[in-house]
């Protein structure tokens, strides 16, 4: 009888210990040092204990973690192309050791596991960058993550899994790779796809996954990841969803879907061969890479950041050490005439190829545009038009930034009547003297307190929007740090429009309704933004506004007719 590939270095690393030991690591808990984890390390956690990641056998050393960076290889030899590390504070490095034990916990305070520190170091955190993303520049998602989520200091070693982080959602979907080999082998499947997604399936992948699968004589494990992924993703719950939908239209004993807990580096080629290697640990022997695999500006409107198919090209180079076999995501058209899906070079050229881009098809759920029937099965359509119902029933948030005496809490008043009066969704005025007496009056104005209270206007923004109202939000917001990270939360669940009201700072000045500026420059007052605390402008925002010549009212018919164009006021004046 054919037998299942073998785990990546020969063996699963299965990292929860036994009961008696996990009670006994609970009971000498209360005597360590606890670390949280960020939301993204503790999925790394979970595939260290499942096994996901073997070899490793916890968070990498400093000698494996520059032996990655350096050679793509773990110091005892096997190829890895991404570190998995464990960030903490510099405050929390000065009070640990090597040697000693620490609690490992999530961000509720639960106990996962605890972890021996055998190594501790401070990272050239730009130099990883650099290997790992190509970049060190804050355009990229998870350039963002590395500088501003993880800990200044890492350290590594083994780590005794205690429990797995508590999932309450679909767990039937949920299987470890010991469970997903045990299946396999139950129902005798050895030659096994995995076509690992973030983004909905549609006909297309059906087609292209089918024909693969038949082209190598395999099965086929859809294997989505439901971590972070990267912003503007629809959220997991309506992806599940789908593919749930989309699975009932394989032919039977053909797929199956299972859900990898993974957070995405969105590092292209090194991400892609990452992934191969766990699917490899789940028993798969051929890994599906698309041609712009684990890139963070697919289906956006900024061109991919990595070159196209050079993911392909890297798996491929290390396939046959890693010992699973990279198969090429080829782009399937909709022939109308013959009534199914081909290889775009297959098509005859008495025929027309329909296609539909990711980019296109957010485009007519945004405008309630029509979708045709073969790109979709209609459940998966019906889905997507709950999570992306058109623009003009979608929550949205108005975030005003500039200095102060720019305008916008004047615009912000003037589009809150506006909206009242209009009266079609819910609105809420979010102005920042007013959030701060009431949201922060124990936040100071040091730079990380002003963070603080930009991302906390930007939660209860998110929760409005999520919830089909109109958040509209006028703080200073002087860094774009912050606006970055409210941009990426509120887009989740609906439209997010930043107003940068661009009144120069002499002008500014002059009107000082606050009187800010008089104190400032008498020394009465330090911090003021524009004086001696920097503002830093928005690299993109949708609306640009000088108030010096333009009167408050005119200047909200400015952005009353930006949303009435782009179809949240009404039906768009055109879907562009």
């Amino acid at each position: 009888m054919p037998r299942l590939t073998e785990p990546y270095g020969g063996a699963l690393k299965d990292l929860l210990v036994s009961e008696d030991e996990a009670k006994d690591l609970k009971a000498r808990s209360v005597d360590l040092k606890s670390v949280f984890l960020t939301a993204s390390e503790e999925f790394d956690l979970e595939l260290l204990m499942i096994g996901a990641y073997s070899p490793l056998e916890g968070f990498m050393t400093r000698d494996d973690y520059e032996e990655v960076l350096n050679d793509l290889r773990l110091s005892q030899g096997l190829i890895w192309p991404i570190p998995v590390t464990l960030g903490i504070s510099e405050e929390l490095a000065n009070r640990i050791s090597p040697g000693e034990e620490v609690a490992l916990r999530d961000q509720e305070g639960f106990m996962l596991g605890v972890m021996e520190v055998e190594d501790l170091w401070k990272p050239d955190k730009r130099r990883e960058a650099r290997e790992i993303f190509q970049t060190d520049e804050d355009e990229h998602p998870g350039v963002v993550k590395l500088f501003e989520e993880k800990g200044e200091y890492y350290i590594g070693g083994k780590v005794k899994g205690i429990s797995l982080p508590i999932h309450y959602d679909y767990r039937m979907l949920r299987r470890t790779p010991k469970e997903m080999r045990e299946w396999f082998k139950k129902v005798g499947w050895h030659r096994i796809l995995a076509f690992q997604t973030r983004r909905p399936l549609h006909n297309a992948h059906k087609a292209v996954t089918l024909k693969a699968a038949d082209e190598i004589g395999a099965n086929i494990l859809l294997h989505p990841i439901v971590g972070p992924t990267s912003p503007g993703d629809i959220e997991y719950y309506s992806r599940i969803r789908c593919y749930q939908a989309i699975l009932k239209t394989y032919p039977p004993e053909t797929a199956i879907l299972n859900l990898l807990p993974m957070a995405m580096r969105m590092a292209g080629p090194r991400e892609a061969l990452l992934q191969a290697i766990i699917n490899k640990n789940y028993g798969c022997t051929h890994f599906m890479v698309t041609p712009n695999h684990a890139d963070p500006f697919t289906a956006t409107k900024r061109p991919p950041y990595y070159p196209r198919y050079s993911a392909l090209e890297f798996v491929r180079q290390h396939e046959k050490e890693v010992g699973i076999e990279a198969v090429p995501f080829e782009r399937m058209v909709y022939v109308e005439e013959l009534g199914q899906y081909l290889r775009e070079d297959q098509c005859p050229k008495d025929c027309t190829p329909r296609r539909l881009s990711a980019k296109e098809l957010r485009r007519r759920l945004e405008f309630g545009l029509e979708i045709p029937e073969w790109f979709s099965p209609k459940e998966v359509v019906e889905e997507l038009r709950r999570a992306y119902p058109p623009r003009s029933k979608q929550g949205f948030t108005i975030f005003f930034t500039g200095l102060s005496g720019a305008g916008k809490s004047t615009l912000a008043r003037i589009l809150y009547t506006k909206f009242l009066e209009m009266g079609d969704r819910p609105v809420t005025l979010l102005d920042g003297d007013i959030v701060r007496r009431h949201l922060s009056s124990e936040l100071g104005f040091s730079k990380e307190h002003r963070h603080i209270n930009v991302i906390r206007i930007g939660f209860v923004a998110s929760e409005i929007t999520k919830n089909g109202g109109i958040a509209i939000c006028a703080p200073i917001a002087p860094y774009e740090r912050s606006r970055r990270y409210n941009r990426e939360l509120i887009s989740r669940y609906g439209g997010y429009i930043e107003v940068y009201v661009a009144t120069p700072l002499d002008v500014c000045m002059e009107r000082d309704r606050k009187g800010l500026y008089a104190l400032a420059l008498s020394g009465k007052k330090k911090g003021v933004t524009g004086i001696d605390d920097p503002y830093e402008p928005p690299k993109d925002p949708e609306v640009v506004i000088d108030t010096t010549d333009m009167e408050p009212e005119e200047a909200a018919q400015e952005i009353l007719s930006y949303l009435k164009k782009t179809g949240y006021l009404g039906r768009a004046i055109y879907a562009y």
